[in-house]
């Protein structure tokens, strides 16, 4: 198996990405455990970045069809 550091992303669809997105902010939510939603803070920050968008526009973006 070879081994790597770093996942690209380029292939993931925006309804995917939205659900996983979404699925962390809820599993955050509902466990309590907070690095569910540091997690899906850090995508969408970094995401939200790439894109020259603000993190809010980013969620929009995503949720358009």
């Amino acid at each position: 198996m070879e081994h790597f550091s770093k996942i690209s992303i380029e292939e993931i669809s925006k309804h995917d990405m939205l659900m996983i997105i979404k699925a962390l902010e809820y599993t955050g939510d509902q466990t309590k455990i907070s690095s569910f939603n540091e997690l899906k803070d850090s995508i969408v920050k970094e995401l939200s970045s790439l894109c020259n968008l603000s993190e809010e526009q980013f969620i929009n973006y995503l949720q358009q069809d």
